[in-house]
């Protein structure tokens, strides 16, 4: 990225913080991907709540056809055989993470651990949609919550902001 634009003819450089358009604080843009990833688990939740894929039968049957239909490698499968073997305890988890996750990110609580816990989650959702999904559905949330695990995501208007102040040397905020 070239920090210095050249304009034809005037022999003038102009560099970008100089540019006439509006531009937010980046840290306000990790907000609004903070919250974003939130509401969309939070919204994933409520439908999947809605169509009953959190109960033993439909989430089993779920998973299953992930490992009937989908190109995943044969380690995961066996992973997902074993979760889709254990549907009455899996559903309900993955219920509550999701609700957690979407909580935790909206209200900027424990934002990069619980970014991080969505990358690896969202990872292997992922995994088990290829060739199933379209394989950018999945991947650009993948790409914001590992951004929201590597940045300094909780330093605005969050939760973390509070705590960061009452225990300044934890590595987490």
């Amino acid at each position: 990225m070239h920090y210095r634009i050249q304009r034809r003819g005037t022999g003038r450089t102009q560099t970008l913080s100089d540019s006439k358009l509006p531009a937010l604080n980046p840290a306000l843009v990790l907000v609004i991907l903070r919250v974003a990833l939130g509401a969309f688990f939070v919204s994933t939740f409520f439908e999947n709540l809605g169509k009953g894929l959190y109960s033993a039968d439909g989430y089993a049957e779920l998973i299953r056809s992930y490992i009937q239909h989908g190109h995943a490698p044969a380690i995961w499968k066996q992973v997902m055989e074993f979760t889709a073997a254990h549907a009455a305890m899996a559903g309900p988890m993955q219920a509550v993470l999701e609700a957690s996750l979407g909580v935790l990110l909206i209200f900027g609580f424990l934002s990069r651990p619980a970014a991080l816990v969505a990358f690896g989650f969202l990872t292997g959702l992922w995994m088990s949609e290829w060739g199933i999904a379209w394989i950018w559905e999945l991947l650009v949330p993948m790409i914001v919550a590992a951004s929201l695990a590597l940045g300094p995501v909780g330093r605005h208007v969050a939760v973390d902001v509070a705590l960061a102040r009452r225990w300044p040397n934890v590595p987490i905020w």
